[in-house]
């Protein structure tokens, strides 16, 4: 994700967490609270991303991951945990069900603004990505129902 000289410093989360084990850092995330657009209503979010985990802990890492950040997106009193991820991840993100309420809904396109300004290109782009929502202050049932949401900002 991160090409040439850029690093996850550009992306300004407001918090990283880094894993590290006997080998090295074995995984980190970043989160950063967001107003996001769902359809027509504006929401507070947690925005969850910067997720990476070392090849010979994929498939462990995420959940755990998780298991560590919730208790912070409790203190931080955010509705919902969000967080946007390819198809081919849609078995991996759909685990997360076994150890917490977070919902993985498909057929929502993501807006986001280009971290660069260039005269090539438009200034935003839209994904079809997989987009996993957690319940933290409020029900799954206040998310509102939208095809399109609009980060009002660079992906993290």
């Amino acid at each position: 994700p991160f090409e040439g000289s850029r690093s996850w410093a550009g992306a300004r989360p407001e918090l990283r967490a880094i894993g590290h084990d006997s080998n090295g850092v074995a995984a980190h995330m970043g989160l950063l609270r967001r107003f996001i657009k769902v359809g027509e209503v504006d929401l507070l979010v947690a925005e969850l991303g910067l997720y990476g985990v070392r090849p010979d802990l994929e498939g462990l890492g995420i959940s755990h991951s998780l298991r560590v950040m919730y208790p912070v997106l409790q203190q931080l009193r955010v509705p919902f945990g969000f967080g946007a991820v390819r198809h081919a991840l849609q078995r991996h993100v759909e685990r997360f069900g076994r150890h917490f309420p977070a919902t993985v809904l498909s057929g929502i396109r993501v807006r986001s603004t280009l971290p660069d300004a260039r005269l090539d290109l438009p200034p935003t782009r839209m994904e079809d990505v997989l987009v996993v929502v957690l319940p933290v202050g409020s029900a799954m049932s206040d998310w509102p129902t939208a095809t399109l949401i609009d980060r009002n900002g660079p992906e993290l």
